[in-house]
């Protein structure tokens, strides 16, 4: 028999606990009143009689409870029930203090590897995770209701953020209207900042809105290229008018202004490059920013636009220089590239810049690809149009939007928060049988639902005045003072994300089949998919708010909940006994498939995720044959909406070996050359979910690295 506890682990029955906690009250009763060996041991053999294949801790509790007073021992009854509220009160009480020592003893390994994109030494980044252990603590006792918190516990949910949760003002991500923001000013910190009137300008005071947007929310931000474009031309007439001044001819002032103009560029993509990577937000970090390159989002500036996609992609080629001045792949900011007509094939105007992006992903690991022909196709607003933009940070996507005056909108938007249901659990709580596994499944998916809804209630009631750049400065809105943000809510100007993890596990425990098999496997992955898709569209159509399923890119909970499946169901082979769990509807990263397989298969997941995901590859160094990653582009053009390569550009400090680190048995990073093991002097840079990651990960994160395989050769035939 199994028992389950109150945080969802499941436990072998143990008739000793119950033996011991019924002498430990016989202890503080007369000896009239205490129970006997052989009453102990009849109470024992009732709760066996049962023939439970599992129970929860708090039945036993009660069965003993009852069986005490039924034999007349009510006040060894009475204290069996202080010492168990007792024990209760000490597991509610206030747990910040040990999470605090731990991190601040800089010896905890979950706070060392929790985000491979923060330095928990540093004391930046530590004083965001000690306002987040203090924000977790209220939340998990104040803020959510008791099942909740043990379903989260228990691995059976994940409800995200919940350091940032305690603040009812803080949403998770944003696609920032940088354009209403240039064109009409805006205000930092009080301070009042008009129309920029060069593009170095505009390029400057976009990362210091970059840096406050960031700052003011929790999750990922983007920014798309063409907002910056105007700007290119203004400072083109700004050197032309200068030369025309001088009497110059036609001809010369053209030619000189277009050189002042280049110069000016490469001066501002620079300052953009180490603005982004210097400042630190209050989430002490850099911004994780994505930056996005659409040539179709503009007609009258696709010549400036060009110009500066093109020193963007140059000078992420090259990279940023390390502490010992080597350059090396910066993690921020993350770079969308759409492909379009105009950029896609041999003959087009811009494929120059399309060639240029292969060299950057081959060398740098971005950029990832949007498919205009396949975004176009998927996201259809209600005027029956289809429309393309990019995701807000990662991988998260808004819904279509049509606005007021009928027109589409997508800058100024953003997401509401994730709480994610880990698919893996059902399954293996369903004992393989499918009708109760829907059961299971519909129990948890309104279990994600109330979970959600107590995210949207604690959103809802902020106004404008708790972050002023995002609510009146125009970077999602321009409401006035004290104005309730509740109506963009709603409507579908926003979404909220139900995530879910672990589909290839679920699959595979349910029918013996992987998702990717074209039968059986796919079929019930489908299926469960379309459920979520079922029961999101159910809930938005009752409350008006925009439930959206998201491909959840797990962190470090992919390996909390691998751990907690172990601890409920043991160890199942090929289910239960890797330290992670597989992301979203991904091909497991053991599984050896090829890459346009791979793509191919995963683009029908892509459409049945409409809130987020992102699909990608694994390959060798290919910065020696370009040809094959121009194939992989054009393949992601015709097939997949989003997708990314995954390449390998590391460095070490203590030899200068110039190539992937590795990872032994151990889990143990190495320098292959000399062997250096110090992650200190190790430059490592893996794509984590979707993100590049530079600060290592923890054990789970780190096996799944490990156990990637290739997906595309480095053979030309």
């Amino acid at each position: 028999m199994k028992v389950i506890k109150r945080d969802g682990h499941m436990v072998d029955y143990c008739p000793e606990k119950i033996e011991a906690a019924i002498l430990k009250a016989n202890k503080e009763v007369e000896e009239d009143q205490q129970a006997s060996h052989t009453q102990i041991r009849n109470i024992e053999k009732y709760i066996e009689s049962l023939g439970k294949k599992r129970i929860l801790v708090e039945d036993i509790q009660d069965i003993i409870e009852m069986k005490l007073m039924s034999i007349g021992k009510y006040e060894l009854a009475k204290k069996y029930i202080t010492y168990r509220y007792t024990r209760e009160l000490v597991r509610k009480s206030n747990t910040t203090d040990l999470a605090i020592k731990e991190l601040i003893d800089g010896e905890s390994e979950y706070w060392n590897t929790e985000n491979s994109n923060k330095n928990a030494k540093v004391v930046t980044t530590q004083r965001d995770y000690l306002a987040g252990i203090t924000s977790t603590d209220i939340t998990r006792r104040f803020l959510l209701p008791e099942d909740i918190v043990e379903a989260h516990d228990a691995g059976i949910i994940h409800f995200h953020d919940a350091d940032y949760f305690a603040q009812n003002a803080l949403h998770n991500c944003d696609l920032i209207d940088l354009e209403d923001m240039l064109q009409n000013g805006t205000n930092i910190n009080g301070v009042m900042i008009e129309k920029p009137h060069k593009f170095l300008t505009a390029v400057t005071i976009a990362t210091q809105i970059i840096t406050a947007v960031s700052s003011s929310q929790y999750g990922g931000v983007s920014i798309t290229l063409t907002h910056l474009a105007p700007f290119v031309r203004d400072s083109y007439n700004r050197y032309l008018k200068i030369y025309k001044a001088r009497k110059l001819s036609k001809e010369q002032c053209e030619k000189f202004a277009k050189e002042d103009l280049k110069t000016e560029i490469t001066a501002g993509v620079q300052t953009f490059q180490y603005q982004v990577n210097s400042m630190t937000t209050t989430n002490g970090q850099a911004p994780f920013l994505s930056v996005c390159m659409y040539l179709g989002e503009t007609k009258e500036y696709k010549e400036e636009l060009a110009m500066i996609i093109e020193e963007f992609l140059k000078q992420r080629i090259e990279g940023m220089k390390n502490e010992k001045g080597v350059y090396i792949t910066p993690a921020f900011p993350k770079l969308l590239y759409v492909l379009e007509e105009d950029n896609i094939h041999e003959d087009s105007k811009y494929y120059y810049l399309t060639e240029l992006a292969a060299k950057c992903t081959a060398k740098r690991m971005v950029p990832d690809y949007i498919s205009e022909k396949m975004m176009l196709k998927l996201k259809i607003d209600k005027n029956g149009n289809g429309n393309c933009y990019p995701c807000m940070g990662c991988r998260s996507f808004l819904t279509p939007y049509v606005d007021e005056k009928g027109k589409p909108k997508y800058y100024g938007r953003f997401n509401q928060g994730v709480v994610t249901i880990n698919l893996p659990d059902v399954a293996l709580s369903s004992d393989k049988n499918e009708e109760t596994f829907f059961k299971i499944f519909d129990e948890r998916l309104e279990l994600c639902h109330r979970a959600l809804q107590i995210r949207h209630k604690r959103l809802s009631k902020a106004t404008s005045d708790v972050a002023p750049i995002l609510w009146q400065h125009g970077a999602l809105a321009r409401l006035p003072k004290g104005a309730s943000i509740h109506d963009l809510l709603h409507n579908g100007y926003s979404t909220i994300s139900l995530g879910y993890a672990g589909l290839y596990e679920c699959v595979k425990y349910m029918t013996g089949h992987s998702h990717t098999d074209n039968g059986i496997g796919k079929e019930f992955a489908i299926k469960v998919m379309k459920r979520m898709n079922d029961k999101c569209k159910e809930w938005k159509e009752k409350e008006n708010i925009d439930y959206s399923v998201y491909g959840t890119p797990l962190e470090s909970t992919t390996y909390k909940f691998a751990k907690c499946l172990r601890d409920r169901f043991g160890v199942i082979k090929g289910i239960t006994n890797r330290d992670y769990i597989t992301n979203s509807y991904h091909v497991p990263v053991f599984e050896e498939i090829d890459a346009f397989t791979k793509l191919k298969l995963e683009s029908e997941f892509q459409n049945l995720s409409p809130g987020g995901a992102i699909s990608y590859i694994e390959t060798p160094n290919l910065q020696n044959n370009i040809d094959a990653v121009i194939e992989v582009i054009k393949f992601i053009y015709d097939n997949i909406m989003y997708a990314e390569l995954n390449t390998k550009s590391d460095y070490c400090q203590n030899c200068g070996f110039d190539g992937e680190i590795l990872l032994n048995d151990d889990l143990e990073w190495y320098c292959p050359q000399c062997g250096n093991k110090d992650h200190n002097t190790l430059n490592v840079a893996r794509r984590t979910c979707g993100y590049i990651g530079t600060k290592f990960w923890n054990r789970g994160r780190t096996q799944e690295i490990k156990e990637r395989v290739l997906h595309l050769d480095n053979k030309e035939d």
